[in-house]
């Protein structure tokens, strides 16, 4: 485990190998302050940054005003990488998958499945889901993720050919929809078959670490989403052992990101997820929704799916899946505070009616 120290002062004295981290403080709607900047393009700015070192097995976090934290870099002679990481920060995200991000993005969770964590076994057949996602595009979703297998914890893998009986004929289905339709599957064969139906997003727990996920991805040109995801469903609550939860999730994703880029896919084309209750206890998927903003500095749009999850019930009074709408909207609202994009959910109108409440009152 590393030691993490928290203090005021940024941190001084750290070796050239050191990793750096930015996570913007002080968000709001407007410049309050000489020096903010806007954050991810979008309407609200950050005037501050939580600076964040990992030496070797200690971290060290600290705080200070922007224009601060680029003297503090010239000073200790890192301001090529805090630049390289404030300009990723600030940048725009441009549009993907018929998605564009000046206001908040809504995907509505439409899943196909007898043992999904809350909405298992909704439909019995195809025309129910069909039925049901047109419901969700009136609502108000602005893309549907279509799912054909739960990753729920400790669910068992199904077999890729159950998986495609379950979701295709809802993607054909929803063809007229006017609204995108994302696959959300970890396995090649599915991603490509929803693709050809008319999918325009590929949603994956795994972050493409599937054998053929990337070169899918690459060769159709889609755009999709990497959730950190490190291991298996049927275990993946036995791995959440962490030298820090939030830095190694932004460590893990920078990773993946990478090696998208490097199999042919553009950053511009990727969306990253924290994978809150994904190898992550209550507490952990707490934290690092938290310190959700740090992830702007990967340079993409960021997606949050909290909806119903686990963790609601863990830092709470242990609900059911069923009375954890309340939950669900204040994990959104912290969410646009910090700048989140899109966000996944199961309950489309309360989360599109406290988007657009939450807008106007901020003006």
């Amino acid at each position: 485990m590393s030691k993490s120290l928290k203090n005021p002062a940024l941190p001084r004295g750290f070796s050239p190998a050191a990793r750096i981290y930015l996570r913007p403080t002080a968000i709001a709607r407007t410049a309050h302050a000489a020096d903010a900047r806007v954050l991810a393009g979008g309407d609200l700015t950050f005037s501050g940054l939580e600076v964040a070192v990992r030496d070797g097995s200690e971290i060290h976090r600290g705080d200070a005003p922007v224009s601060a934290v680029m003297a503090w870099a010239d000073d200790e002679g890192c301001a090529a990488p805090v630049q390289s990481i404030l300009e990723r920060i600030t940048g725009p995200r441009p549009a993907l998958a018929g998605l564009s991000f000046h206001a908040p993005v809504v995907m509505g969770i439409l899943n196909v499945t007898p043992d999904s964590f809350h909405d298992g076994g909704l439909d019995e057949d195809a025309a129910g889901a069909i039925e049901r996602g047109f419901g969700l595009a009136a609502a108000g979703a602005d893309i549907i993720d279509i799912g054909g297998e739960s990753t729920r914890p400790g669910a068992e893998a199904v077999a890729q050919a159950d998986e495609l009986a379950r979701a295709i004929p809802v993607f054909e289905g929803l063809s007229g929809a006017d609204v995108p339709l994302s696959i959300d599957s970890r396995r090649a064969g599915v991603m490509a078959a929803a693709l050809e139906k008319g999918a325009s997003l590929v949603n994956d727990v795994h972050a493409l670490t599937g054998e053929g996920c990337e070169d899918v991805v690459a060769t159709t040109g889609v755009s999709a989403v990497l959730m950190h995801g490190p291991a298996d469903p049927t275990v993946m609550q036995n791995r959440t052992d962490y030298e820090d939860v939030v830095l190694d999730t932004y460590d893990w994703l920078e990773a993946r990101i990478e090696a998208c880029v490097a199999a042919g896919i553009p950053r511009a084309h990727l969306v990253v997820d924290p994978g809150i209750g994904f190898a992550k206890t209550a507490r952990q998927s707490a934290e690092v929704q938290g310190a959700i903003a740090i992830l702007h500095g990967l340079g993409c749009p960021i997606m949050l799916g909290a909806s119903r999850k686990s963790f609601i019930a863990g830092v709470s009074a242990d609900e059911p899946s069923s009375d954890r709408l309340a939950g669900s909207i204040a994990a959104v609202t912290w969410g646009l505070s910090q700048g989140v994009q899109m966000f996944r959910v199961h309950d489309v109108p309360e989360t599109r009616q406290a988007i657009n409440v939450w807008r106007a009152i901020g003006g």
